[in-house]
Parts: C-alpha cells; sequence; structure tokens
C-alpha cells in the first residue's frame, strides 16, 4: 500500500490535484458567503462559528462519495471582533468568552477553509456590522484591498504572463523583487489611507497536508524575522493581507488559545487522557488547524491538550491583537500559479472601490503601473484562431483541453 502510495503524483503535473483544490475553494467561498450573510449586530461568535462549521462538514460530504481520500475542514469558521488580528473561536465552556456578540459598525474577519486529499484552500474577508462603511473604516478596508491587488502582482514570477516577444525579452533579466521591495511598495499603498502593516504578517507555500510550507513572505517582519524564498510557476500559496488604523504593532490578548495544530514532533505522552485527546486529533483533523471546540468533549480536550501543548506536539495559536486597540482588517487568499499566471482559488468576493468613500487615494505612479498589470495570461482569442485550421473531429478533442487550460488561468 505504501509503494502504491508513493507512485502517487501529487504535484499541480497531476490535472486530479487542481480540481482537488478547485473544489475545495467552491465549497470554502460558499461558505464564506454564508457566514458573512449569517453576521448581524448581537449574533454570538461562537454560534456563528459553530454554524459554519457545521456547513462546510455538510459541504464537504457531498464531494468525492464513497472515496477512500480524506477530507474535512482545513481551517475552522472563525470571526475575529475588530481590533483582533488572529482568527478567533471562543468555547462554549468558556462563558465569559462565549457570550461575544457582534457590534455594529465593527471591522469582523471571518476566516474558514476546507481540504480534499490534503490539498487545503482558506480564505478570509472583512464585513462590517450593519454595512456602514465611511471615515476611517473606508480607508482601511481600501488600503486592505490595494495592498492585497499590489502583493498578488508582485508574486506572479517576471515574464510569466508577458504578451509580446518583446516584453518576454526584457523579463529574462529580471529578478523577482526582493522581500524588502516587496514592503516598500506596499507600505507607499497603506500610508497614502494613512494605514499600516500589521506586523508578521505571514504568506506561506501550501503542499499536501501543509499549510505552511518551506517558503514564505513576511510583512512588515519583526526584528530577527524574515521571509524565505519566491514564487513559482505550479505552486499553490496562501496569502495573507493585514492591515491597521493603528501602528501595526501587535500584542498577545488573554483570550484562550483554542486554536490548535498539530506538529511533526513526536513525544511521549504521560497521561491517557493526553493521548486519547491526540488520537482523536490526528483521525479528525490531520495537520490541519483545528479548534478544541471541534472535539467530543470540549472540558476534557482542554486537559488533554495541555500536556501534548508543553511537550510540542500541538502548537496553540494564541490570540493576538492590535497593540494600540485600534481596527484591524485581513484578506487571505488560496492562489494557484501555473504557466499562464497567478489565478485565486478561495478568494474573498469581488471587492467595489467606488462603495467606499474616501478623500486619500495612491499616487505613487510605481505602484499603480504595477496595479494596472493583469494576474494571468489573456490566451483564449488566440486558441480561438488556431482551432479554425483544424478538422471538426479535431476541434472537439482540442476543446476539451483548451477548457481545462482556461481553467488554470
Amino acid at each position: 500500500m505504501a509503494a502504491e502510495e508513493a507512485q502517487v503524483d501529487y504535484s499541480l503535473s497531476n490535472p486530479d490535484t487542481l480540481t482537488k483544490y478547485k473544489q475545495a475553494a467552491q465549497i470554502s467561498n460558499k461558505a464564506l458567503e454564508a457566514v458573512s450573510g449569517w453576521c448581524t449586530e448581537g449574533a454570538h461568535i461562537i454560534e456563528l462559528c459553530e454554524r459554519g462549521d457545521a456547513l462546510l462538514d455538510a459541504e464537504v460530504a457531498k464531494v468525492y462519495k464513497g472515496k477512500k481520500i480524506s477530507k474535512g475542514i482545513a481551517h475552522p469558521c472563525t470571526i475575529s471582533p475588530s481590533s483582533y488580528v488572529t482568527p478567533y473561536t471562543p468555547l462554549k465552556s468558556d462563558a465569559e468568552e462565549a457570550s461575544t456578540t457582534l457590534k455594529k459598525g465593527e471591522v469582523v474577519k471571518i476566516q474558514l477553509g476546507v481540504q480534499i486529499d490534503g490539498f487545503g484552500t482558506i480564505v478570509c474577508d472583512n464585513i462590517v456590522v450593519g454595512g456602514v462603511v465611511e471615515g476611517r473604516t473606508a480607508d482601511l478596508l481600501l488600503a486592505t484591498h490595494y495592498a492585497n491587488e499590489l502583493l498578488l502582482r508582485l508574486m506572479v514570477p517576471p515574464g510569466l504572463v508577458a504578451a509580446t516577444e518583446e516584453e518576454k525579452k526584457k523579463a529574462e533579466g529580471q529578478k523577482p523583487p526582493s522581500q524588502t521591495k516587496i514592503n516598500q511598495l506596499l507600505e507607499k499603498v497603506v500610508k497614502a489611507y494613512d494605514c499600516n502593516l500589521v506586523e508578521s504578517t505571514t504568506c506561506w507555500l501550501f503542499e499536501r497536508n501543509e499549510i505552511e510550507g518551506k517558503k514564505k513572505i513576511i510583512l512588515a517582519p519583526g526584528e530577527g524575522v524574515k521571509g524565505d524564498g519566491n514564487p513559482e510557476p505550479m505552486e499553490v500559496w496562501g496569502v495573507e493581507m493585514g492591515v491597521s488604523l493603528g501602528s501595526g504593532k501587535v500584542k498577545t490578548l488573554p483570550n484562550r488559545a483554542t486554536l490548535l495544530r498539530r506538529t511533526t514532533t513526536t513525544f511521549g505522552l504521560k497521561r491517557a487522557s493526553s493521548r486519547a485527546t491526540l488520537s482523536e486529533i490526528v483521525k479528525k483533523f490531520g495537520t490541519f488547524p483545528f479548534s478544541m471546540r471541534q472535539l467530543e468533549d470540549e472540558r476534557a480536550a482542554k486537559i488533554g491538550v495541555m500536556e501534548c501543548v508543553r511537550g510540542n506536539v500541538l502548537r496553540q495559536y494564541e490570540v493576538v491583537g492590535d497593540k494600540e486597540g485600534e481596527p484591524v482588517s485581513r484578506l487571505f487568499t488560496t492562489v494557484v500559479i501555473t504557466k499562464n499566471g497567478l489565478t485565486r482559488l478561495a478568494t474573498p468576493p469581488a471587492f467595489d472601490p467606488a462603495k467606499y468613500k474616501s478623500d486619500k487615494k495612491i499616487t505613487d505612479e510605481e505602484v499603480l503601473k504595477i496595479l494596472e498589470q493583469p494576474l494571468a495570461k489573456a490566451t483564449t482569442a488566440k486558441k480561438n484562431k488556431k482551432k479554425k485550421k483544424k478538422p471538426a473531429k479535431k476541434v472537439e478533442d482540442d476543446d476539451d483541453d483548451d477548457d481545462d487550460d482556461s481553467e488554470d488561468e
């Protein structure tokens, strides 16, 4: 069995891999839309998170029925209040936190995700409770949108979407922008709206059963922290953008850390309760993040995870917020880079800047020029032109191939 599994190609060279990513993304996007609609003034965060997880489980159950592949939640539904930076999901057994409700006018961050056969897609979007966006809130969301759009374009390898031979030749000598350069350009965007990047916001290379791969891009890195590696074709990335109306500096909040993830560390657990908890985690979540509320016995889980965290078998995600208590916005997009450029898989819904009134705007010419660049090649017209010269039977075959290619764009 192990030898047979070793022969499976899990790279993007195998069309099944991209198909699974896309199906996972479809579910993530559908759930995000639903949860966003539930976020109204006075709604309890814990209840919204539970409903979100139930929806994810129900939708995942509909795909790959009867197939012997893993599938499930790649990131539990989390809803972070205005000044919270990290994903937040309280427990019912913590009465004070369970009573947390959404307040009118605050910016909340909804994050969730799904995995199929270990191919995870995660998405995060901001909504304003009550739907009224004005003043500094508009500045914050505009800054986040344009910074995210700029970052996505900076992640496209040089020359990958070149339209002409001249552009291709010009790009041959170019190197991908350094992470220092990326940060400098992003700073220009957020400063135009009098905002700041959230320190140490991290984008990761995604791999099978791994959402923190070998390469990463760190925005506004803290002291002694740096990114490593550039995006390349045939890769999937989780792209995060965090922006604050404050300084962008963060602090650990007193809330219980309820979001955890299994590490690759092995440790001899002494307590039977710890071993039982870890066994349930491995079976249900593999190496993907989970909330203690997703375990069968929430109260027992609080005890069971303690030894696992001390032994570094589990990593817990501390609850972090803006140091000054200022509103924070976050976006998370799962993207794939193919030979045709960058495609958004799990992604926040389309953003209409015209709906957000601000007296501020981006004026830097270098930034504006990059924002005009496409994320992927426009190849449809060229392919259609070639088809006319082929026999009818061949055209039908090529149509099928082209449909597959166009999905990669």
